[in-house]
């Protein structure tokens, strides 16, 4: 048994194991489980303004379920834009594809 299980709002395997060998190090026996290992099956909505409201909206997800819930948020920030796309990254372009997303990007570059 555990001495502390961590809910990451994630589905990332890689993201997951990354941080449980962390908190081990660090804290000693630690589980870190995604919103898959607690039954949780919906998309949340990333509507923040900023990644900090973002990192919140997705960790408030397993808090709500009795969980620690923890979350992070990134994305690109071009000084050149403006810090654009930021917060708005994984969605910049209609698409919302990686490919399209890195086209918008180049494409607002030029």
């Amino acid at each position: 048994m555990t001495d502390m299980e961590i809910v990451l709002a994630s589905r990332n395997k890689k993201k997951i194991a990354e941080l449980e060998a962390l908190l081990r190090e660090l804290c000693g026996d630690v589980r870190v489980l995604s919103l898959d290992d607690i039954g949780y099956e919906g998309d949340i909505e990333e509507d923040g303004k900023t990644f900090e409201e973002n990192a919140l909206i997705k960790a408030s997800v397993p808090a709500a379920m009795g969980y620690i819930g923890v979350a992070d948020d990134s994305g690109l920030c071009v000084e050149a834009l403006d810090g654009a796309p930021g917060v708005y990254s994984a969605r910049y372009s209609e698409e919302g594809s990686d490919e399209a997303n890195n086209r918008k990007l180049l494409s607002a570059l030029e």
